[in-house]
């Protein structure tokens, strides 16, 4: 219960804060490591990059009124990386909308433990921002 409520009352600080790792982690990949985006990874970015200014706002002035502007911002961003995942996990769905331009969206940069790769770090940080703004709404509606 105290962890629910913790969670329901930080919900912006947490979320925000899950949107720096975020966005730190694919600029570090991208310009330290030298990983080239493909298109799913941008259109993820597009999804997550803008959140961090959102959260940022939102937590520095306590408005938890911005959850429903963000939540599909959120959802959207984490369907993305549950197909990319997919694609980069079965080889036949590569073929059904090939990347014809810049790097395929099937290979994988990193690969950790033969299951975790960039589209599911990314999928669990949207998850995450997603369960926190939904159990933050709840406070949002009471106000």
């Amino acid at each position: 219960m105290r962890f629910a409520a913790f969670c329901r009352r930080h919900c912006l600080y947490l979320a925000w804060f899950v949107s720096i790792i975020a966005v730190a982690g694919s600029l570090y990949l991208s310009e330290v490591l030298k990983y080239e985006p493909c298109k799913l990874c941008w259109f993820q970015r597009i999804f997550m990059y803008p959140q961090l200014f959102l959260l940022g706002i939102a937590t520095y002035r306590g408005d938890k009124k911005i959850i429903p502007y963000v939540l599909p911002l959120s959802i959207i961003g984490g369907s993305i990386s549950v197909y990319h995942y997919a694609e980069q996990k079965i080889p036949a769905l590569s073929k059904v909308l090939p990347c014809t331009v810049g790097v395929p969206c099937n290979v994988d940069y990193v690969n950790l433990l033969g299951f975790i790769t960039i589209p599911l770090m990314a999928l669990t940080a949207f998850t995450l921002i997603t369960i926190l703004l939904w159990t933050g709404r709840k406070d949002t509606a009471e106000e």
